[in-house]
């Protein structure tokens, strides 16, 4: 693993004062948050850590989306089912609700992903003057009937 982008003194200094318990969860958190953003930039091209040595005020962007997640994480429950939104009823035995994580612990808002340059604006274009065969329209290359 690399180096991380912050450190649990970051975390207690951007989010809260941490609990023992708390602290010990972060300091595994954050080389891993770290390094999942390292694939994330890899994903579209980029590398995080040139990106941080070419703008130094990069380096307190990238931090503060790794205490963002590093808090996320923390702030989710880990004992019992974290759902957010519950509804129940009597005689037709209906239970539902809303995960507050769904598919899991970690993730990354693609307002992260945005705020750190890796989301990148998909064009397509569609070209309708395609010359095309008038026995099959879907056919790229027309050569009659």
């Amino acid at each position: 693993m690399s180096e991380s982008f912050a450190t649990v003194q970051d975390v207690t200094a951007l989010f809260r004062t941490l609990t023992p318990a708390e602290s010990e969860r972060a300091s595994v958190l954050l080389p891993i948050i770290s390094d999942t953003l390292r694939e994330e930039a890899h994903k579209v091209g980029k590398d995080l850590d040139v990106m941080i040595l070419e703008r130094k005020s990069f380096a307190s962007v990238v931090k503060s989306v790794t205490v963002d997640i590093t808090a996320r994480c923390i702030m989710t429950p880990t004992e019992g089912a974290p759902m957010t939104q519950q509804s129940q009823s009597a005689l037709g035995y209906t239970v539902s609700g809303t995960f507050l994580v769904p598919g899991g612990g970690m993730f990354i808002k693609n307002t992260e992903l945005a705020r750190l340059g890796l989301r990148r604006q998909q064009v397509g274009v569609f070209n309708p003057y395609v010359t095309r065969n008038p026995c099959n329209p879907f056919d790229q290359n027309p050569n009659g009937c």
